[in-house]
């Protein structure tokens, strides 16, 4: 009798617990949600962040609240994330990041695809390739022989292990098989700020970061990572136009759940960042960095899931080749 009392109590139990977690997805959001982002604020992530927040606060009738967590090439912020309660009210907006730190750090404290529920893709921020304004070579073809001529001299910058300019400048060096001096910098400003004032030669990073500087002239640009060139720099090749195709890449961003967060909580935040991906604001300020909100097809928790594990894919034998780790 002991024993079948225990386990119709427990058979209650579990039936409540899942009325309210049930209950509760119905209702969702009733309070404020932290989308932590784990990126200095002002950065370019913390952007895109910041412009689908705003967004999809006023369709859940809840303020979304970015919470800069940065640190150890975004993983302190994902581990928070990863370790919070799985009730939809702490999200992740995380880059291409959340696909590279899978095999850049050997040791983390939470598994990458099994740690995580998905929401959708946000979108997918091309690269330039810039150097100093006083550089040399007049196209790319010209910077890969500079840089190749002068490889124990000539500097790539990047924001640190892990930030989206040190994964394009690792991609950069695989592309034109030479190794280059690797300068990294605790941040994407102070890089931007010596490439500026030429304490360095070459840069790749996300359009989010580059283009008012290229409009501007104060760097120079020999080309864009993605697949087609871009309305705002017409003029510029692609690097598959300029020969070297496997450079064509893109800092995909993505919003994670906590493991375990109900599906219905994860599909009503995914149609949310759907209906943002469409608001006129966020499509015009996108256009302005260069970039495009991804389509619905892409804004789903599938989509997300299936790019997460794709990309650990082809990043892990790049990283591996250039043997840069972060721990």
């Amino acid at each position: 009798m002991k024993l079948l009392n225990a386990v119709l109590g427990a058979t209650a139990l579990a039936a409540l617990s899942l009325f309210s977690a049930q209950a509760g997805a119905q209702t969702y959001p009733e309070r404020q949600i932290t989308m932590v982002v784990p990126f200095a604020a002002g950065g370019p992530t913390d952007t895109v962040a910041r412009l689908v927040a705003e967004s999809m606060s006023k369709d859940l009738g809840q303020q979304i609240v970015v919470e800069n967590v940065g640190g150890a090439g975004g993983t302190l912020g994902a581990g928070r994330v990863a370790a919070a309660e799985a009730d939809g009210y702490t999200v992740l907006l995380h880059h291409i990041g959340m696909a590279t730190s899978a095999t850049l750090y050997r040791k983390l404290a939470y598994d990458t695809l099994n740690a995580f529920d998905y929401v959708g893709l946000v979108t997918d921020v091309p690269m330039t390739v810039v150097a100093r304004k006083d550089m040399e070579a007049t196209d790319l073809k010209g910077l890969v022989e500079y840089a190749k001529a002068n490889a124990d001299k000539v500097t790539v910058a990047n924001a640190g292990i892990g930030a989206a300019s040190h994964l394009c400048g690792m991609l950069f060096m695989s592309a034109i098989e030479t190794p280059l001096v690797t300068v990294p910098y605790k941040g994407t400003g102070p890089a931007m700020t010596d490439l500026l004032g030429g304490q360095v030669d070459i840069m790749c990073d996300q359009t989010t970061n580059t283009t008012k500087q290229i409009q501007g002239g104060t760097i120079k640009a020999y080309a864009v990572t993605s697949p087609e060139r871009l309305d705002i720099f017409k003029d510029l090749p692609t690097v598959k136009e300029a020969g070297y195709e496997s450079m064509t890449v893109g800092i995909w961003h993505g919003i994670y759940t906590p493991k375990g967060t109900p599906a219905e909580i994860n599909d009503r935040l995914s149609k949310s960042l759907q209906l943002a991906l469409k608001d006129e604001n966020v499509s015009k300020r996108f256009a302005e960095l260069g970039t495009k909100p991804s389509p619905d097809a892409d804004a789903t928790p599938a989509a997300l899931k299936a790019k997460l594990e794709t990309e650990i894919a082809r990043w892990k034998p790049i990283i591996e080749a250039a043997g840069q780790y972060a721990d």
